[in-house]
């Protein structure tokens, strides 16, 4: 299978994680709104900047240049001292919420990191979509926007998340790289310095394209290996793999929000199925089973409401998850429109390790229908769910589908 690489890059971090501090410590203004940025001390006018806001971009203040320069081109400008314990705990946060997703990750700064999104390919409908939902979840879970790139490769993947911001997603597939990337400045190509550039840019090497079509003896005639890891850059070359310390979940999760406020209860039970589906492939994925599972609810006034139970036992199954998630819902629901539903699991256990199992487990679902003796017993339910995952795997995710979806 070729693989689908995911970049994602926080949106200006350190302002955004600063901004979004102060809002919960009651600042009435949001750093990213105004003219601001993350840099020295303002009575000294020493330092660099850090970090700026999109406003204060449009002054011509950029990243490194030093806070007195981008004083004089802006004397309003808001500037705030950086808090590294305050960022740790924040790219902590994140990798949490990520590893919930896929534990594939490598992360290569503070601000970024890669996650390979090929073994869990076969649960979502598309890569665009994962990534919809890894940006989203994000958002509502931590308050700040990432920029995420997919591709088949972690330099393509990284050029992509530099694309258009904040709070996109792009794509930078083969066919896709003459059109999005070569028209580029070459100093826009990842691992070209200025110094590198401005040779380039001596030798007529002007755009990212015309680099990828420059004799690669030539290039490193001139620039040794670096001349041709430059090319191969330039041509979508890396076969660089994912390089991840397996992340322990401590959670496995997924949410929505919804296209339109609900207020059919069947409406919401057909979002918490699919959200189970979602979260029970993960779990087998993973290798995993979940002890608790949570359901949360933000209404149409965005006030939020969840609610937590464990399971009778530790499990993974599509059903056995829904049903519990079903309960936790009709306690939970007070009959405002919802905006969003979202379906976590945690306590999570080895799937291969000594599980304690309930009195009550055989059978664990209940029937839909009250006019059946009795649901599926949970081995049942495990096979239908392995069966599904197969055929995903062989067919794609929507070779086969529940009947309620349709």
């Amino acid at each position: 299978m070729t693989p689908i690489i995911f970049h994602i890059d926080v949106n200006s971090a350190y302002l955004s994680w600063t901004a979004i501090e102060k809002l919960k410590n009651g600042s009435c203004i949001d750093l990213r709104t105004i003219p601001s940025i993350i840099g020295g001390d303002e009575e000294s006018r020493h330092g660099i900047v850090l970090a700026k806001s999109i406003p204060a971009k449009k002054y011509g203040i950029r990243t490194a240049e030093p806070v007195a320069s981008a004083l004089r081109k802006c004397p309003d400008l808001v500037i705030e001292p950086p808090d590294r314990e305050l960022y740790q705990n924040c790219s902590h946060a994140m990798i949490e919420v990520l590893s919930g997703f896929s534990p594939d990750l490598e992360q290569v700064s503070i601000d970024e990191c890669y996650l390979d999104f090929t073994p869990i390919a076969h649960l979502y409908t598309s890569a665009e979509d994962a990534a919809a939902q890894i940006r989203n979840c994000i958002f509502d879970k931590l308050h700040f926007t990432v920029n995420i790139g997919i591709a088949h490769t972690k330099v393509l993947a990284k050029m992509a998340s530099d694309f258009e911001k904040p709070g996109k997603i792009h794509t930078l597939y083969p066919e896709e790289i003459s059109r999005k990337m070569w028209p580029l400045p070459v100093s826009d190509l990842y691992m070209v310095g200025r110094r590198s550039a401005d040779r380039l840019l001596s030798f007529g090497i002007q755009t990212i394209g015309d680099l990828a079509r420059t004799d690669p003896a030539f290039l490193t005639a001139h620039f040794k290996s670096h001349g041709r890891l430059m090319w191969e850059f330039a041509n979508g070359i890396d076969p660089t793999p994912v390089l991840s310390k397996k992340q322990d979940a401590k959670g496995i999760g997924n949410s929505t929000t919804l296209r339109e406020d609900v207020t059919d209860p069947e409406e919401a039970r057909s979002v918490l199925l699919s959200l189970c589906e979602s979260v029970s492939g993960r779990l087998r994925s993973s290798g995993q089973l979940a002890g608790t599972l949570t359901v949360e609810i933000k209404y149409h006034d965005f006030a939020r409401a969840s609610h937590q139970t464990h399971t009778l036992s530790p499990c993974s199954t599509t059903m056995e998850l829904y049903q519990l998630a079903c309960s936790l819902f009709e306690e939970l629901w007070d009959g405002r429109p919802i905006r969003l539903l979202g379906v976590r699991t945690s306590k999570l256990v080895s799937e291969d390790g000594p599980v304690q199992l309930s009195l009550f487990d055989l059978p664990s679902f209940q029937p839909e229908s009250p006019g059946d003796a009795q649901g599926p017993s949970s081995e049942k339910l495990k096979q239908l769910d392995a069966a599904m995952d197969r055929i995903r795997r062989k067919y794609g995710q929507d070779a086969v589908k529940r009947g309620r979806f349709l």
